[in-house]
């Protein structure tokens, strides 16, 4: 008895189709969806990055990372409309979270606050999708992201302005997600 032999992880990749959506404002969370579509293309499989606005038909991907910008410490919200219309379909499929916020900008006693941050930002997102993994990632922030307000607080807490993507953090990441779509890992599986 013969049998054909396992389709390559390439061949498997081309098959799969990954959503990567995202909700910015100043193009930061849209730059790192990007990067790491670009990625999970560079690993073989088929990834389309796209505002979540313009998602038509969640039902063609099988795999899905969805990231928001992090604003007044939660995500955007046309991004957890997104996520509530989709949770079914991305708990049975296989979903991983970004938020794109300021943790590399934080300076001395406020940089114990990033870890907290996280945890409030998408802990009942956790809770609700179950993702294969969530990270935290840095943007940049300008003069003109802010307010007079948000400028002032800014200061006073000895932030600065600045690029602060870590694109070897972003490419790592996307890298492992790559590895478990294509070890065809279910959710809750290791990733």
């Amino acid at each position: 008895m013969t049998t054909d032999p396992e389709p390559s992880s390439r061949q498997r990749g081309e098959d799969t189709k990954v959503l990567v959506a995202y909700a910015g404002v100043h193009g930061s969370t849209r730059s790192i969806a990007e990067r790491i579509a670009a990625r999970l293309r560079e690993q073989g499989l088929r990834a389309d990055a796209l505002p979540v606005e313009a998602v038509d038909d969640l039902r063609v991907y099988d795999a899905f990372v969805v990231g928001s910008a992090v604003h007044d410490m939660a995500w955007l919200p046309e991004a957890l409309t997104f996520v509530r219309r989709g949770a079914e379909l991305f708990v049975r499929h296989g979903v991983w979270i970004f938020s794109v916020g300021m943790p590399a900008a934080l300076r001395g006693p406020w940089k114990a606050f990033a870890a907290k941050e996280e945890e409030h930002v998408a802990g009942h997102l956790i809770d609700e999708l179950r993702p294969r993994g969530h990270r935290l990632f840095s943007g940049v922030i300008r003069p003109e992201h802010l307010s007079g307000t948000g400028r002032v607080k800014l200061r006073a807490m000895g932030l600065r302005y600045g690029d602060y993507r870590d694109w070897s953090e972003v490419d790592a990441w996307a890298r492992d997600i790559a590895r478990a779509v294509l070890g065809g890992a279910g959710p809750g599986g290791p990733a």
